[in-house]
């Protein structure tokens, strides 16, 4: 197999799911990995390891490096099956390596593999030497998981950072400059998007601690290794952490005859009248991982629903509560929509709006289809919300 060397005795040993296209609801066209790292010193660690059937690549990957046997460590930075779903496979080669984890992980570990492991419950400040290396570990509970956590080389200055800076894109290279780089900060603004965004404010404390270490490669355990453009994904998740955001305007929403899809495009020549960049999606025809990704930036969301059964789209319900559970920091919306005899989707938009945390401005809503003059209504509506989402970045 195809040997990755990260530094010196440091090495690649993961896997490559190049068909999945639906991770747990985050839409992957890419594909996904699951990133593990072997250290060989004095002591062999392996970093994490990856989602079940992937057991016998990881097996065969480590075996070309070392008899897995000899494995002494196995840290777990986080719970989830993605990153520990190979843990008793790994175990039966190397039944007498310890498991490193935070005291969280320990009892996610036991309840996922009903198994007690020779645990080593590692917390804030606690080393671990390996030899010419030694391992420190920095708990980052909730920036992901309760039980997640990241682990330093020192000797190498290698973060593993878990899902931290990771990306789902597949590549038969291994780096950050050996792929297309923006097409990976694209991807890693997506995956902080629809994974990390509830946790901005703990993000925030985690770069404090790990901008505290010289790190001159970071490893996540999805996407590429960061070696390059360290500098760049570090100043990008200060921007998204703190919510800082452009003139941008994300206008989504679902029709059922037409009239909000008039309505929709309307209010979107208002915005770009304003001078404000604005972005029109219809929930049918796209992804809500991608719609999500480029709410992450922009100041501002209108969403727009057509009334069925005196309440608003599936698709666009669905978003809402997608993006109530995110909880996007300092964002400015409104709701639009046409309705029948009886409207409804308006109130269920503007609560879901204002649930997850959004500064809700009044909305429009027309009856049947649109006319001319309302039409000319939907275009200052437009213009009027591009003037405020400029006024409120000022």
């Amino acid at each position: 197999m195809n040997k990755v060397k990260l530094a010196e005795g440091v090495y690649y040993v993961g896997a490559v799911d190049w068909n999945l296209r639906d991770f747990h609801g985050y839409n992957t066209p890419g594909g996904v990995t699951y990133n593990a790292y072997l250290i060989v010193d004095e002591k062999v660690c392996l970093i994490d390891n990856v989602k079940a059937p992937f057991a016998g690549e990881l097996i065969e990957r480590i075996s070309e490096i070392i008899d897995p046997a000899k494995i002494d460590y196995v840290v777990t930075n986080h719970v989830e099956p993605d990153h520990s779903g190979s843990l008793p496979v790994i175990m039966a080669k190397a039944p007498n390596a310890k498991v490193v984890l935070t005291e969280q992980g320990k009892s996610g570990i036991m309840k996922h593999y009903q198994t007690n492991y020779d645990f080593m419950i590692v917390k804030e400040g606690d080393v671990l030497a390996l030899g010419r290396n030694k391992l420190h570990f920095l708990p980052l509970p909730m920036v992901h998981w309760p039980d997640s956590m990241a682990t330093y080389l020192d000797g190498e200055q290698i973060l593993f950072s878990n899902d931290a800076f990771g990306q789902h894109v597949c590549s038969s290279m291994r780096f950050d400059d050996e792929v297309d780089i923006d097409q990976v900060i694209y991807e890693a603004a997506k995956y902080y998007a629809n994974i990390l965004m509830p946790f901005g404010k703990l993000i925030t404390k985690a770069l404090g601690k790990t901008g505290q270490l010289p790190v001159r490669m970071i490893a996540p355990s999805h996407g590429v290794v960061w070696r390059k453009y360290i500098p760049q994904i570090l100043a990008k998740y200060e921007e998204w952490s703190s919510g800082l955001t452009k003139d941008k305007v994300i206008i989504v929403y679902d029709t059922m005859w037409g009239s909000t899809d008039q309505m929709a495009r309307r209010i979107l020549d208002g915005v770009a009248a304003a001078g404000v960049t604005a972005k029109l999606y219809k929930m049918s025809v796209s992804t809500r991982s991608e719609i999500i990704a480029e709410i992450l930036e922009a100041k501002a969301i209108l969403i727009g629903s057509s009334t069925i059964n005196n309440g608003m789209l599936p698709t666009v319900g669905g978003l809402l509560l997608y993006l109530k559970g995110l909880r996007p920091m300092n964002k400015l919306g409104a709701g639009f929509g046409a309705y029948g005899w009886g409207g409804g989707a308006q109130q269920n938009m503007e609560e879901l709006l204002k649930a997850a945390g959004v500064a809700v401005q009044p909305g429009l809503a027309i009856k049947w289809v649109p006319d001319a003059a309302e039409l000319d209504r939907c275009f200052q509506f437009g213009l009027e919300f591009g003037k405020s989402v400029l006024a409120a970045n000022k």
